[in-house]
């Protein structure tokens, strides 16, 4: 007799109280309600040092905990991209030194951009003397990496749209090979849509995340199926002769992925599709195919989301809030977190805003949230690392089960509570105080004649000038259309 298997973690959600089911949520739940002394000392010192707080959405609980419960206006938790925008912010707004709560990457794309917007005298550190690795940016700087954009090099009309999820070297080397614009997982399919809108005859390049590759491949060829009112609905430009034409000039890397999202595979999605059929399904773009395809028919049937980090947020909040409002509504709405397990912080304080605005309101007061982490129910395993105590997983794989999936990234983990308040000791002592070794690497060497630190940053501003306008710029069209492919 086959024995039952026990639930997937979970946490239930009101607009007053959080229940866990099961290890690992519970270790996840026991930060989200911080000691308010905690909390006024952070903020005092924030204040008195004029210190601003980025942090990504993957950050352990404790330390998203506290960050929202601070109330000081210079703290933000979002994505990777939301993270530079909110730091040049906080320079402009006065801070004199700005901590970045994530992984390397995005402490040099902070110094970068802002550097870029006049603001070299700002301090940016991270939290680790260690480097703050991340297994995806790490691909891209793989040779096989190199030798897929050497191929793109060698064909006409490439371009380069890599994942914004890399470093500022990765980026130089990228662009001086082939024109190149950043990605986000929010902005990617229009990105892309838009790119052979505007070069029909596009060679588009897509990397290094393999997953998310895999799945705007399928996306793509699931459109084909639509009809040209449907397509044109997602783009103006596009109709079902136009979408089959671009898939045969659409490529992605086979060879890079994140250890978090990876795990996201047959046995957890066979699980969600037997056990979980009244939930609905969120899932990252970065997910493998099955979980991708699963989350992708909820989509499609009204009872999911695919994509990026702020669209799972809002599709949550979305459902809690017409569920609040609407009398025949279910009491309790279940979902499928399919991404990484930090994430939980922001939704648990979204969703109890959302019942407390609607309770003030006249609306529902007895809606409940459960969300399910699709983890082995046990997934809690100890390390004899100070930093990183308790992983979700077993003890090794970087924290994954590979027959329950992984839900945290080891890597954002190297960011803590404790070691943000270090940082702040260093700055109230003045001088370095050991601040230089926290400081991001500001790529200072040359290529092509020109700072990597500049040509890096180039991708990312020839993203953030599509986003302005709808349209890719100029000036990377010029220059994808005049080189001359690479012998």
């Amino acid at each position: 007799m086959q024995l039952q298997r026990a639930p997937f973690p979970s946490l239930v959600v009101t607009a007053d109280e959080l229940s866990a089911q099961g290890a690992f949520a519970e270790a996840q739940a026991a930060y989200l309600n911080p000691d308010p002394q905690t909390v006024a000392e952070l903020r005092a010192r924030l204040e008195r040092e004029r210190v601003g707080v980025v942090a990504h959405f993957y950050m352990g609980a404790e330390l998203q905990g506290t960050l929202y419960a601070c109330d000081w206006p210079h703290i933000h938790v979002s994505d990777s991209l939301a993270m530079a925008d909110r730091a040049i912010a906080m320079a402009e707004a006065g801070m004199q030194n700005l901590v970045v709560l994530g992984v390397d990457f995005m402490s040099e794309n902070v110094r970068a951009m802002v550097d870029a917007a006049g603001h070299a005298g700002v301090g940016v550190y991270r939290v680790s003397r260690d480097p703050i690795g991340c297994s995806l940016a790490e691909s891209a700087e793989s040779l096989a990496y190199g030798a897929y954009l050497s191929k793109a090099a060698k064909t006409p009309k490439s371009l380069h749209v890599i994942y914004i999820n890399t470093s500022l070297r990765t980026k130089a080397q990228a662009h001086n090979l082939v024109p190149t614009i950043t990605c986000t997982s929010s902005n990617v399919v229009q990105t892309v849509l838009q790119a052979f809108a505007q070069e029909p005859e596009l060679h588009l390049w897509f990397g290094p995340d393999t997953y998310m590759g895999a799945n705007l491949e399928a996306m793509f060829s699931g459109l084909v199926e639509l009809s040209d009112e449907e397509i044109r609905a997602l783009h103006p430009a596009h109709d079902r002769r136009s979408i089959a034409a671009l898939r045969g000039r659409f490529n992605y890397f086979k060879q890079g992925n994140c250890v978090v999202h990876h795990m996201f595979g047959d046995d957890v999605v066979a699980r969600v599709r037997d056990e979980y059929q009244d939930a609905m399904v969120t899932a990252h773009l970065e997910v493998p195919g099955e979980m991708f395809r699963l989350a992708l028919a909820a989509q499609r049937a009204g009872r999911g989301v695919v994509g990026s980090t702020s669209n799972i947020l809002r599709y949550i909040t979305g459902q809690i809030a017409a569920a609040a409002q609407d009398p025949g509504a279910p009491r309790r709405l279940k979902f499928i977190l399919g991404t990484e397990s930090g994430m939980v912080t922001a939704i648990v304080r979204e969703i109890r805003q959302v019942l407390r605005d609607s309770k003030a309101k006249g609306g529902r007061a007895d809606i409940e949230a459960e969300i399910v982490f699709p983890v082995a129910s046990e997934a809690i395993a100890t390390t004899q690392d100070p930093e990183l105590p308790i992983v979700p997983g077993v003890a090794g794989g970087e924290g994954c089960s590979t027959a329950g999936g992984c839900a945290t990234c080891p890597y954002m983990k190297m960011n803590s509570l404790d070691a943000m308040l270090d940082v702040l000791d260093k700055l109230g002592a003045g001088g370095d105080a050991g601040l230089g070794a926290l400081e991001p690497r500001k790529y200072s060497e040359t290529l092509a004649g020109r700072s990597v630190a500049a040509l890096g940053s180039e991708p990312i501003l020839h993203m953030r000038g599509f986003q302005k306008t709808g349209a890719l710029p100029p000036a990377l069209l010029d220059d994808l259309r005049s080189r001359v492919p690479r012998a």
